[in-house]
């Protein structure tokens, strides 16, 4: 039997897999999601010789990691996809059951048919990046939930004092961690360069230049800058039928919730000290748009700013487009 694709649904303790053949049948297993279950699982792609076929996996965060690493060392081709597009896909089969099982064969049909881009694995820098980027939120939020129990009414001097304990130890924690973030950055010098070109636009620091290097390692695998910001979920979803149908547009949602509420704080700084934003800003007010609508957009309009900086490698301009008009 010739098989055309690996389909691997994930989960924290296993791994649903499905090989699919070009009779359309299938060969399914279950292996432990642990070294010796990614061990297993390749003997098992070596007997029914499937060792060149390409393999599919959704994005589930830290549980598909360690397969997804094994499997591009042993030199199979990886996609790691968004699992709104398999979810859209099993509604576009008219798929009704929903087990691991079934799911490994809908991923399986779909890494045949659809073919996704390839994953390449983050750099060590990269990972360590990211799992300090999306600790650093954690902290955060701890912090914000402890400053408003601080202002919620308690009168216990005990529970106080313990709050206020507790929100120095994560002002530790936070300033140990945003050093750590920026001693990686500048000790490597394609990184350094990066948080340059970024922190070239006004608005982004060097926080948000770390963050943003942590989700995106790469943004050559973005034809586009609006590829980026839909990677983000930055981009607006229209709703018009008819003549009678026509709701507001709101954001999309469905990418990198990290990468994507990176750019929140950041836009409210750019909106008052950036002059393409402040532009920006002014012709949608004029327009009649609504607060939340604006800071959606100047999100946006941060994200293709990067991407710029980061594809021509050249800092940010503010009279670039004004200067083309002038020599066209």
């Amino acid at each position: 039997m010739l098989f055309e694709a690996l389909g691997i649904d994930v989960s924290k303790a296993k791994l649903d897999v499905a090989l699919i053949a070009t009779t359309k049948a299938y060969k399914v297993a279950t292996f432990a999601n642990e070294k010796d279950g990614w061990r297993r699982l390749a003997k098992w792609l070596k007997k029914h010789k499937a060792q060149e076929i390409p393999v599919c996996l959704e994005a589930t965060g830290r549980y598909g990691e360690g397969v997804a690493f094994d499997l591009h060392e042993r030199g199979y081709r990886v996609s790691v996809v968004n699992p709104a597009r398999i979810k859209a896909y099993g509604q576009s089969q008219l798929s009704r059951n929903k087990t691991d099982r079934q799911d490994a064969k809908l991923i399986a049909h779909f890494c045949a048919t659809q073919k996704p881009a390839f994953w390449t694995p983050p750099t060590s820098e990269i990972r360590e990046l990211q799992a300090l980027g999306r600790r650093l939120e954690t902290l955060k939020t701890d912090r914000t939930r402890e400053l408003n129990r601080l202002e919620s009414g308690l009168t216990s001097e005990t529970v106080l004092t313990a709050i206020q304990e507790h929100i120095a130890f994560l002002d530790k924690q936070i300033e140990a961690i945003e050093a750590e973030m920026q001693k990686i950055i500048d000790q490597d010098p394609d990184l350094r360069q990066q948080k340059a070109l970024l922190t070239s636009i006004p608005g982004i620091g060097d926080l948000t230049a770390a963050k943003f290097m942590a989700e995106v390692p790469d943004v050559a695998r973005f034809e586009s800058a609006s590829q980026l910001a839909a990677y983000a979920g930055l981009t607006p979803r229209q709703h018009d039928s008819g003549s009678s149908i026509h709701r507001p547009g709101r954001l999309v949602k469905t990418g990198n919730v990290h990468f994507r509420t990176t750019f929140y704080m950041p836009s409210l700084s750019a909106m008052r000290c950036n002059p393409v934003i402040r532009s920006l800003v002014t012709r949608l007010q004029d327009k009649g748009k609504s607060r939340m609508t604006i800071v959606g957009a100047v999100m946006r309009k941060l994200v293709h700013l990067a991407f710029g900086v980061l594809k021509s490698k050249r800092p940010f301009d503010p009279d670039y487009l004004l200067n083309l008009q002038v020599t066209a």
